[in-house]
């Protein structure tokens, strides 16, 4: 009996045994699948950013979030102190509301009114292209760098289209020197060029001894 029960045991993809139940008692057949179990879960990525669509989605809200903390900051400036007020933090760093028809840091601020279409323009299509960026599979640091630019481009731009100038209030100074006053979408275009600079720069693959 015991001879039969083993045939009736599945050969293909299976491992006959044979264990006792109790002295005395006929050996019953166990059948035993030797191949890898199926994965009934769906698999779920370790990172978010590693899914096709969570990437670009971080890269926009990265970039809004700027551009809305830069906003309220310069509107609580714009409406609620004089300009040229200034107001001391620490003894190297102040308040200030002061106005730039420039670019970031001050530059061109007196060039005569024309820089304010020129560098509204340049914002204009350096964040189209960098919206264009973000839809595509990027490594972290630079996709948070390209998302950062984008949110500075972005609240700058907005400055010079409906003020004509960029509300600036952070004013660092060291020894009587005093650095260009500037805010945080200033801030989000440096730090953002940065890390897209080093994200590049790390990614390079070595070169091979010759």
């Amino acid at each position: 009996l015991g001879s039969v029960m083993q045939r009736d045991c599945p050969p293909v993809l299976r491992e006959r045994r044979m264990i006792n139940t109790q002295p005395g008692r006929r050996s019953l057949c166990m059948n035993f699948r030797t191949g890898p179990m199926p994965n009934i879960n769906p698999p779920f990525p370790v990172d978010p950013l590693q899914n096709s669509i969570s990437p670009r989605l971080a890269g926009y809200w990265i970039a809004l979030l700027l551009l809305l903390t830069d906003q309220a900051s310069k509107y609580w400036v714009h409406e609620h102190t004089p300009y040229g007020w200034s107001q001391f933090v620490t003894g190297n760093f102040n308040l200030v509301h002061v106005w730039n028809y420039g670019a970031a840091f001050s530059f061109l601020a007196d060039a005569g009114g024309w820089q304010r279409f020129f560098f509204g323009g340049i914002a204009l299509v350096v964040s189209v292209w960098l919206v264009v960026m973000l839809r595509k599979p990027l490594p972290k640091l630079e996709l948070v760098g390209y998302a950062m630019v984008l949110g500075g481009a972005l609240s700058n731009g907005l400055d010079r289209a409906l003020r004509g100038y960029v509300v600036d209030f952070l004013d660092f100074h060291a020894w009587g020197w005093h650095w260009p006053a500037f805010n945080f979408a200033d801030m989000g275009i440096v730090c953002g060029a940065a890390l897209v600079v080093f994200a590049s720069w790390s990614h390079k693959p070595a070169e091979k001894p010759a």
